[in-house]
């Protein structure tokens, strides 16, 4: 019982730690003072290192709802009879997704849905499919046959077999799928701020055209520090479901 909360435990103290550290911005102020002494301004202005995280973790959070919502029901479906015949053409299009660079889908999405929010959770969203799509059809596709028939015989329908036997079977591998996609779209959401959707690419950004790696440095840090707490809390979720797999 004691090594079972372990790791949840652990988890959330990081993630404890990380929201403290985050909301210390006289701690940023100091240290990237200490790194670049001859900058005039160290930490960026418009917004504290707290305030970023959660601009940030509001594009993430919407975009990988709506990947989920997306792709779980798509790796569903072509695993289905009414969707086989639709399997590679669903594949190669979230390859395609996964490929096409998001700075281009937020550069043509501007024109339609114009500058700041909406862009970005429609390029991260596209973005993240990838994983979710092919790890809900690799669980899926990894049921035993066998369990399918015994289900069959105990007179369950397709919909019953799906809901109580196929996706708790399938759930820690489909997990998996999702955390990969979280992780990346933490990343890959600093494009965001192109948009002028904020998060932590703003300083990025900001440092890139005012040649200020202090900037740089405290979105980076900032986003690869949330990347590791979020990848450490969902691997907990996805042990949780490591007995659904057995």
């Amino acid at each position: 019982m004691k090594r079972r909360w372990t790791g949840p435990l652990l988890a959330a103290a990081a993630a404890g730690a990380f929201a403290y550290v985050v909301s210390r911005q006289d701690w940023w102020a100091a240290a990237l003072a200490g790194l670049f002494p001859s900058l005039p301004q160290t930490v960026f202005p418009t917004a504290t290192v707290g305030e970023l995280v959660i601009q940030h973790l509001e594009v993430v959070g919407i975009s990988s709802a709506l990947t989920i919502a997306i792709g779980v029901p798509l790796g569903i479906w072509v695993t289905r009879a009414s969707g086989k015949d639709f399997r590679e053409i669903v594949a190669a299009g979230v390859d395609f997704g996964q490929t096409f660079p998001p700075i281009a889908v937020l550069a043509l999405m501007m024109p339609l849905l114009g500058f700041g929010f909406a862009p970005a959770i429609v390029a991260l969203s596209l973005y993240g499919l990838f994983p979710v799509v092919s790890n809900t059809v690799a669980g899926l596709d990894a049921v035993p046959a066998s369990v399918l028939d015994a289900a069959r015989g105990m007179g369950m329908g397709r919909w019953r077999m799906l809901r109580a036997v196929e996706i708790p079977l399938a759930s820690r591998v489909m997990m998996g799928g999702v955390r990969t996609s979280v992780i990346v779209n933490i990343g890959t959401a600093t494009v965001a701020a192109a948009t002028g959707a904020g998060g932590l690419g703003s300083p990025i950004f900001s440092g890139i055209n005012l040649q200020n790696g202090a900037f740089v440095l405290e979105g980076a840090v900032a986003a690869a520090l949330l990347a590791v707490i979020a990848d450490a809390v969902l691997a907990q979720v996805e042990e949780a479901l490591a007995p659904a797999r057995a």
